[in-house]
C-alpha cells in the first residue's frame, strides 16, 4: 500500500536535483578563480618584501602608524650631528733648485715633491695650502727668487698630491705683474684647483664651499707685493691685508657660512714668534666672526691657540712655516700638516671646533741618481723607517737633525694630547 507524499516531499525532490547539478559547478568556478588569482596574491606577499618583477610596478609603500615605529615628531626631534675634517698645510717654495730638479729628458717637467704625505694632505674633506710662486708661462724663463715664476707643472703636482685650495695672496703673487698673477689663477682653475686671495675680475666671488651639509668660507689676503704696485685698473686683483676691509669682509660672508677661515700672509721672516700687533690684529678677527685663522710668510713655525670668544673655541696658527723650499736650516725646512675637526648639529644651528692635530713635516733634499731631487716627509714617520731600515734616502746620520725638527716643532705647537691646546672641548 502506498502512502501518499506530502508537498514538502513532492517539491524537494526537482530541488535536490538541482543542488547536485549546481554545487559542482559553484566549486569548480571556486577552484579556477582561486588559481587566476594565485599570482596577485604571490606577488603582493614579494611586494610587501620589497620585491617586485622586472616591468612591473613597485608596490605602494607600507604606511607605518606610530604604533608601528617613530612619529613623524620624534624623527625630527632626533639629532643630526656631522662631522667634517680641514686640512691645511704651510708655503710652497719654488726655488731655481726644485725647478731644475724636475727637468725631463723631452725638456718637460715633473715634480713628486709630496708622494710621501699625500695620505696626509688628502686625509681631510678639503685641503689648502699657501703658493709662494707665479705660473706665469716659459717667456722670460723659469727663476726662483727673488722674482718666482715656475712651469705649469707645478700645478699638476698640486692638484695630484691632493690639494682642493690654493691661496694666491701672498708677497710673490706679482713677481711677473698682473698678467703673471693673472695666468696663475687660469692654470690652478685649469687643473680643478679652487683659488682665493686674487682674483680675474671686480666682482671677487666669495669662495664657500658645502661639505655634506656644512658650509665653510674662506678669505685670503697678503700683507704686500713687495713694492711691485696694484695695477690701477686692476685695484682687485690681490687682496691687501687692510684691517677696515678683512672686517667688511667678514661682516660679508659671515651669515652665509657655518665655519670662517681666514688665510693671513703676514709677520716677520724666520721670527718664531708673532707680534704684538699680530696678536691684537688676531683677536679683532676672531671677534668679528672668524673661527679659523691660518697664517703663512715667516717661513718658520710660529705658536698656535685655542681662543675663547663667547664660550665658543677659535683658532689661530700665526705660521705654519714651509712645507716644502730649498732655504738654508732646520726651522727654515720645518712645516706642519693641520687638520681641523668641526662639528655640526643641524639641530642646534650650531658648528664648533671639536678637535687639532698636526703632523709635523720636513723639506728634505736628497740625491737620486746623480740628480738632486726634492721631497717632503712626515717626520715621526721618517725616524720609524730610518730605525727599520726601510728608508730609501735617509739614514742613521739623518736622525739627529729629523729629531730636532720633531722636538722645536712640539716645542712651538704643543705636545700631541695636550687638552689646552689640541684637544678643545666642543
Amino acid at each position: 500500500m502506498k502512502t501518499k507524499e506530502s508537498w514538502a516531499q513532492r517539491t524537494s525532490k526537482p530541488r535536490k536535483a538541482i543542488w547536485k547539478v549546481l554545487i559542482p559547478g559553484i566549486l569548480l568556478m571556486l577552484v579556477i578563480s582561486g588559481y587566476w588569482a594565485l599570482p596577485a596574491v604571490r606577488q603582493a606577499q614579494a611586494g610587501s618584501k620589497g620585491q617586485f618583477q622586472a616591468g612591473g610596478q613597485a608596490p605602494a609603500a607600507e604606511a607605518v602608524t606610530p604604533a608601528q615605529g617613530r612619529s613623524q615628531a620624534q624623527a625630527e626631534a632626533l639629532p643630526r650631528v656631522e662631522k667634517i675634517t680641514l686640512t691645511a698645510a704651510g708655503d710652497i717654495l719654488m726655488h731655481n733648485t726644485q725647478i731644475w730638479s724636475g727637468y725631463q729628458a723631452d725638456g718637460t717637467y715633473a715634480f713628486d715633491f709630496f708622494e710621501p704625505v699625500k695620505d696626509l694632505i688628502g686625509e681631510g674633506d678639503y685641503s689648502s695650502t699657501d703658493l709662494e710662486a707665479v705660473l706665469g708661462g716659459p717667456e722670460g724663463g723659469y727663476t726662483g727668487y727673488p722674482l718666482f715664476n715656475s712651469p705649469d707643472a707645478v700645478a699638476d703636482t698640486l692638484k695630484n698630491a691632493g690639494f682642493d685650495l690654493v691661496f694666491t695672496a701672498n708677497n710673490h703673487i706679482l713677481d711677473r705683474g698682473a698678467k703673471g698673477a693673472l695666468r696663475t689663477l687660469q692654470v690652478l682653475q685649469g687643473r680643478g684647483l679652487d683659488t682665493t686671495g686674487s682674483f680675474k675680475s671686480q666682482d671677487k666671488p666669495l669662495l664657500i664651499k658645502e661639505i655634506r651639509g656644512v658650509k665653510v668660507g674662506y678669505l685670503a689676503y697678503t700683507y704686500a707685493t713687495n713694492g711691485i704696485p696694484l695695477p690701477q685698473n686692476k685695484p682687485y686683483l690681490v687682496n691687501l691685508l687692510e684691517k677696515d676691509k678683512v672686517l667688511m669682509d667678514i661682516k660679508t660672508m659671515r651669515p652665509q657660512v657655518d665655519i670662517l677661515i681666514l688665510a693671513l700672509h703676514w709677520g716677520v721672516e724666520y721670527r718664531p714668534e708673532p707680534t704684538e700687533e699680530q696678536k691684537a690684529m688676531a683677536q679683532e678677527f676672531l671677534q668679528a666672526g672668524a673661527d679659523v685663522i691660518l697664517g703663512s710668510h715667516p717661513h718658520v713655525i710660529e705658536p698656535m691657540e685655542i681662543i675663547k670668544d663667547r664660550n665658543k673655541n677659535k683658532f689661530v696658527i700665526y705660521s705654519l712655516g714651509n712645507l716644502i723650499g730649498d732655504q738654508h736650516g732646520i726651522e727654515r725646512n720645518s712645516g706642519v700638516i693641520l687638520n681641523l675637526q668641526f662639528e655640526k648639529d643641524f639641530n642646534k644651528g650650531t658648528t664648533d671646533l671639536c678637535s687639532v692635530s698636526y703632523t709635523p713635516t720636513y723639506s728634505h733634499s736628497y740625491i737620486d741618481r746623480g740628480k738632486q731631487k726634492f721631497r717632503v716627509v712626515a717626520v715621526e714617520d721618517a725616524i720609524a723607517q730610518v730605525r727599520a731600515g726601510e728608508e730609501p734616502y735617509l739614514k742613521a746620520k739623518d736622525l739627529p737633525v729629523l729629531e730636532q725638527v720633531l722636538k722645536q716643532t712640539r716645542g712651538t705647537l704643543g705636545k700631541e694630547g695636550d687638552p689646552k691646546i689640541l684637544s678643545p672641548n666642543p
